[in-house]
């Protein structure tokens, strides 16, 4: 009685097609009376890792726990970022924007200064990196948009002082550090390691993947 009143409250939403004899309900099919097909969500199959000796093996997962770390800071930058240009859209005039702005910098300071100073040089530069690629803009560009050219200056001096810059953009096409983050990424996405957030960047992983080869390449140039 049960799978009747199923059936019977489900025939309204199918669709039954004469002569090839199936019917669709949501996400199943009922093929000729008695075969159930179940449509599966897409899923992205990967390359298998493969390197050419076990340093860049270890220099490849070494790098990994750098992207998961820094990662989930340029997500909640880009979910900060979204309401906050939301609200500054509706400020009635440029004082209002400013002490807005100035809130934000010291609920910021407050909430997330003890956590960055935990990073280190190379999730710093992740981070950056990836806020371009989440964002399609520099850290240093948001900065002297919400604060002031002269306030993104020195803090990118600041920046310099380690070597850092607020200035990196994010270019897998062509920086093998970044194809190396995005590879990271991806792979993080596909196995639910990192919760996954639409770039602003238009990334096309697998022809980029497809370019690279079936090797990992590790340059070291760029952990100097």
């Amino acid at each position: 009685m049960l799978s009747a009143g199923l059936f019977a409250q489900g025939q309204k939403d199918s669709i039954e097609t004469g002569k090839s004899n199936y019917m669709e309900y949501g996400e199943y099919i009922i093929y000729q009376g008695d075969t159930l097909l179940i449509q599966l969500d897409e899923v992205n199959l990967m390359k298998k890792l493969k390197f050419h000796n076990s340093r860049d093996r270890r220099v490849y997962y070494w790098y990994r726990r750098k992207v998961i770390k820094a990662y989930p800071y340029a997500k909640m930058f880009k979910d900060r970022l979204d309401v906050i240009l939301k609200r500054l859209e509706n400020m009635p005039s440029k004082r209002a924007r400013k002490v807005y702005i100035k809130r934000l910098e010291k609920y910021f300071e407050n909430e997330f200064t003890e956590q960055l100073k935990n990073l280190t040089r190379t999730e710093g530069r992740i981070l950056i990196k990836l806020i371009h690629r989440q964002t399609g803009r520099t850290a240093y560009d948001w900065l002297k948009d919400l604060k002031s050219g002269w306030k993104a200056y020195w803090s990118d001096k600041m920046a310099r002082l380690f070597k850092l810059s607020l200035k990196l953009e994010y270019h897998p096409e062509s920086d093998p550090e970044d194809y190396l983050i995005e590879d990271i990424l991806r792979r993080a996405f596909n196995d639910m390691v990192l919760e996954e957030q639409k770039p602003a960047l238009d990334i096309d992983y697998n022809r980029l993947s497809e370019q690279k080869g079936k090797y990992i390449e590790i340059d070291y140039e760029m952990l100097k």
